[in-house]
């Protein structure tokens, strides 16, 4: 809205500095610094009212230590995450950006399905909340939503560059490096030199004409990303700060690829795919940056809330989902690698255990407990000291996805 405005002002009145907003480094800044104060100075008082409506968490006995301590803590605080990242971006962002649509639109759908899945653990003191298919079914549907906006929308395009021999000087003086905006379901992949990826290519068993098929590879890979993903994030967050302070990691190495992909002097210099319109999207992540970081100031030990599913899912679906615009998801495995982790230690202690009990008559496990930060809590670690060291790991696992920049 903020940008409108100036823009006006800017162009009917010549308003001394309002130009200062056509510039993403300025407007993702200042939305980083509102939302981080919004979540901090508001947060308590989101707080106090989720204690006041007796909205606490009721906590299942896995006979961890501290656990009981934490039972009526207040929980759905994913709603300081959601509301100190979308006032920012109302605020600061273009909201005619397909990109800033789509990232609003994920995030208001899942963190209506956290809230729900709390709500009825909380008011219907049903433990097991909302039935899982239902969740699935909530995540199936956003990726088909996200995955049809990302491959019809005209507004969705990448630019590829140029043979040597095809670049021309423009009459700006400068070289043209990228050939004409077009649709793709192009997608990087890491470590390699000619690093792209037709996901299209996968029917080209078909014959001639293949590719018009290509939107139902590409949307099944969104589900199946915003899916995993998402229940990463909510698996993660089984103690006091672990899933914030590793998604905060995350996004703002997010926010980086955001803002080369779509800058297209920096694109060129660093010979990745340059995606017209997608800096936009710096503005909302260091906005939701801000939120995660403001919201620790609450969660860290000894929490006084818990971000519940509503903060959970919506984390997670807002990192795939970013993700997936700057064609960046294979990278997902490595950044967001605490989340692949635990949701992997989940998955492998439970198939360990049904089949250790059909073979042997008795279930085995791989761990004392999923997911793996449950782990390290029955093996006497605090929890204060298992949160620092994966937020170190993310921080490696960070700074190793930004190096595959240039690493190929």
């Amino acid at each position: 809205m903020l940008y409108y405005l100036f823009e006006y002002l800017e162009s009917q009145f010549g308003l001394p500095g309002a130009s200062v907003f056509q510039f993403i480094t300025f407007r993702a800044a200042t939305a980083f610094i509102l939302s981080l104060l919004i979540s901090t100075i508001y947060g308590k008082r989101i707080i106090n009212f989720l204690r006041n409506q007796q909205v606490g968490e009721t906590v299942r006995d896995l006979g961890l230590d501290g656990q009981t301590q934490k039972s009526g803590t207040p929980t759905m605080g994913g709603l300081i995450i959601i509301m100190a990242t979308l006032i920012p971006v109302i605020l600061f962002a273009k909201l005619n950006n397909i990109y800033i649509v789509i990232l609003i639109i994920t995030t208001i759908w899942m963190g209506l399905i956290g809230f729900l899945d709390d709500y009825i653990k909380v008011f219907k003191k049903d433990k097991a909340g909302l039935k899982g298919r239902f969740k699935v079914l909530g995540q199936v549907g956003l990726g088909i939503i996200v995955g049809s906006m990302l491959y019809f929308n005209e507004g969705v395009t990448i630019k590829e560059q140029l043979p040597v021999s095809e670049r021309v000087q423009q009459e700006n003086g400068r070289l043209k490096v990228f050939g004409e905006a077009h649709k793709s379901t192009k997608t990087t992949v890491p470590f390699f030199k000619n690093n792209e990826l037709e996901y299209s290519k996968a029917l080209s068993f078909l014959g001639d004409g293949y590719e018009k098929y290509g939107w139902i590879v590409f949307i099944f890979i969104v589900v199946f990303i915003v899916t995993g993903v998402s229940n990463g994030a909510n698996l993660t967050d089984g103690i006091d700060g672990l899933a914030a302070g590793s998604s905060a990691i995350i996004v703002v190495t997010l926010a980086v690829f955001a803002w080369v992909s779509g800058n297209i002097i920096f694109a060129d210099y660093l010979d990745v795919m340059y995606i017209p319109n997608s800096g936009e999207m710096t503005v909302f992540i260091l906005a939701f940056a801000g939120a995660l970081i403001g919201f620790l100031w609450y969660n860290t030990y000894p929490a006084q809330v818990f971000m519940g599913d509503t903060g959970s899912l919506t984390i997670g679906g807002i990192i795939a989902v970013i993700a997936i615009a700057i064609r960046k998801e294979l990278l997902l495995p490595i950044l967001a690698g605490v989340f692949v982790v635990e949701n992997l230690s989940v998955i492998l202690q439970v198939f360990w255990f049904k089949y250790t009990r059909k073979r042997f008559g008795i279930g085995r496990r791989i761990f004392k407990m999923a997911p793996l930060h449950h782990h390290y809590q029955k093996m006497q670690y605090h929890e204060s000291k298992i949160v620092v060291r994966f937020w170190i790991v993310g921080i490696l696992l960070a700074v190793f996805a930004i190096v595959t920049l240039k690493l190929r």
